[in-house]
């Protein structure tokens, strides 16, 4: 059953990923043009050369990142399923649909709101080179941390749903929740590198594109993969615990 599970959560990871590169397409692709502009009217006002492409940008915006959104779709996809098999039965009495939607949602908001709340997303032309490495690692750690955050909420919350009740117990997690998060982010370091000049509309339409591709993604990868698995587990009514 978790195998036939991972294969329709990859399924339905590379599908949603594709809904997302339409998003990106319409509402990403002209502020990434606009900040590559942006980039080389700066070279150009520096007397710096253009630096080569290796790859067409219409390489780029087209197949390139339509294959890179279904690689990575069919991977949380995967990972999803996964997760999904082993919660299915463990946290309460939820229809696979619904089941699916709830751990789409607390996915989006850890593995992607709270990072980009510390670390949005930016487009060409935005950070420096030399701290490239650094912005890598604390945006992942700020991804595993909320991950950790989130799963010592749920069980915080279950625990104190025994002592006053579901209710009780969801605003006991999701006051936990906050604060670890609230910690995070005053612990970790921030990056102030976006120049002086660069135009603030671009800057805000590309985070919103970025932050509704993801919304687009894991929203169509909770739709899809609940339908999915309904229709397995009614086939095969297995329960998990």
């Amino acid at each position: 059953m978790a195998g036939r599970l991972l294969l329709r959560g990859m399924l339905a990871g590379i599908l949603a990923a594709c809904l997302a590169f339409l998003f990106a397409r319409v509402f990403g692709e002209p502020q990434v043009n606009l900040a590559i502009a942006f980039e080389s009217a700066l070279d150009a006002a520096a007397g710096e050369a253009p630096e080569p492409e290796l790859v067409s940008r219409g390489v780029q915006a087209s197949i390139g990142m339509l294959t890179a959104a279904a690689m990575y779709g069919a991977a949380y996809g995967g990972l999803f399923a996964l997760v999904f098999a082993a919660a299915y039965g463990r946290l309460g009495r939820f229809s696979p649909r619904m089941l699916a939607l709830l751990l789409a949602g607390a996915g989006f908001l850890a593995v992607v709101l709270v990072p980009d709340l510390k670390y949005p997303a930016n487009p060409p032309a935005v950070g420096q080179p030399e701290t490239i490495g650094m912005r890598t690692a604390t945006y992942f750690e700020m991804i595993i941390f909320s991950l950790c955050a989130l799963t010592l909420a749920v069980l915080a919350g279950r625990r104190g749903a025994r002592h006053w009740g579901n209710w009780g117990g969801a605003l006991c997690g999701a006051a936990l929740f906050v604060v670890l998060v609230a910690v995070l982010q005053a612990v970790l370091p921030d990056f102030n590198e976006v120049p002086d000049n660069f135009p603030a509309t671009v800057l805000w339409r590309f985070r919103e594109a970025a932050l509704g591709m993801q919304l687009v993604l894991w929203g169509s990868l909770g739709l899809l993969f609940g339908i999915m698995a309904d229709r397995l587990l009614a086939r095969s009514p297995v329960r998990y615990g």
